[in-house]
């Protein structure tokens, strides 16, 4: 039973590290808790050391194992083990080394308790140790951008004949020579975040701003803030450092934790960057909780709008995700029909909804 336990949250660090962009399959996983099970497990150096020669496969996986191992075990990686620290665990092995095993899986558990019970735990209610430890889950997402279909194309094993290719391979030899094949190259699709930094979406607008932050440093995308305003924050949050970045897009909304006209701010949007190309077929979702101060029809309006430019059209309501939840909201009410999706967003686990959802797009 204490063994399943140890299994299970070491299992779940590897679906973490897997979210967090390293590609360990079931059999880097099992060869991770096989070594773990010989090695003295109340160790945490032993565990990283097992973790990282097991589950990683090339060096660009080296400083996302380090991330995510921190945020899932907390402190600060361990340095190279020397060959003291080797012995002290071989004789731990051998000898008092199953009360200490004992505590150790104990700890694993308590750990992966802990972050499972973080990722779905609505944003809205976390302590402030939580949110320090949610920030540090964010910022190991590794979001996968849509793809689209290109005009042009390129070479390919299979698919339709490039005369154009073949003629010129036949005229390089002076001979007959195999076919050579292209097909439609696929390009990365747009996508644009619109989040509602309103007073009433003050408990995750954070979040949002910083999930924000994680897409746009993986993909091409847009990222404006709604209040009483519309403002475009996209080039604050390229900065590469999470905090560098939230203070530059405070700094440069004006209307934080303001009213809300989600209408006349999603016209201002479609009127100066949608229209011209940034919403043509792009993947767009809108992050608020839909209470609308401005006219509810001409929100309807601008969102229907929305919808003939837009590829996919994202709804993401925090409130969607509490019991009992019923769109009553004015604005839910007059965008929900134009809508191709209605999600909740309020947690960890439905963020990562929300990035499949826009993959599969």
């Amino acid at each position: 039973m204490t063994g399943a336990g140890a299994s299970t949250g070491l299992v779940g660090f590897a679906r973490a590290l897997r979210h967090g962009g390293v590609a360990c399959g079931p059999e880097r996983v099992h060869a991770f808790v096989a070594a773990v099970d010989h090695l003295d497990v109340a160790r945490r150096e032993d565990v990283y050391w097992a973790g990282r020669l097991t589950l990683c496969g090339e060096p660009d996986d080296l400083p996302r194992y380090d991330v995510a191992f921190q945020a899932w075990f907390g402190g600060v990686p361990p340095a190279p083990p020397g060959r003291r620290a080797r012995q002290g665990s071989h004789l731990a092995a051998l000898g008092g080394g199953t009360m200490r095993r004992d505590r150790a899986v104990s700890a694993v558990k308590v750990a992966a308790s802990e972050v499972e019970v973080l990722r779905r735990k609505d944003i809205a209610s976390l302590r402030p140790a939580e949110k320090r430890h949610l920030d540090e889950l964010l910022a190991v997402l590794k979001p996968v951008p849509p793809t689209r279909r290109a005009l042009r194309r390129t070479p390919a094993r299979r698919g339709s004949i490039d005369p154009r290719r073949t003629l010129r391979d036949m005229l390089a030899t002076g001979e007959p020579t195999r076919p050579r094949r292209r097909r439609r190259a696929t390009r990365a699709r747009k996508v644009v975040l619109l989040v509602d930094v309103s007073g009433s979406m003050k408990p995750y607008a954070d979040a949002l701003l910083r999930f924000a932050h994680v897409v746009a440093r993986r993909m091409p995308v847009e990222v404006c803030t709604l209040g009483t305003r519309l403002t475009r924050v996209t080039r604050q949050l390229r900065h590469r450092d999470p905090e560098q970045a939230l203070r530059a897009a405070a700094r440069a909304v004006p209307d934080h934790e303001g009213g809300t006209r989600l209408g006349e701010t999603l016209k201002v949007f479609l009127d100066r960057w949608g229209q011209r190309g940034a919403a043509r077929g792009a993947v767009v979702v809108i992050c608020s909780d839909g209470w609308e101060r401005g006219d509810p029809a001409l929100l309807a309006d601008q969102v229907r709008r929305l919808a003939r430019l837009a590829h996919k059209v994202v709804w993401v309501n925090p409130h969607a995700g509490h019991d009992g939840y019923r769109p009553v909201q004015s604005g839910i009410v007059a965008a929900l029909p134009h809508l191709d999706r209605l999600l909740a967003g309020h947690s960890l686990d439905t963020l990562q909804e929300l990035l499949e959802e826009v993959r599969l797009a």
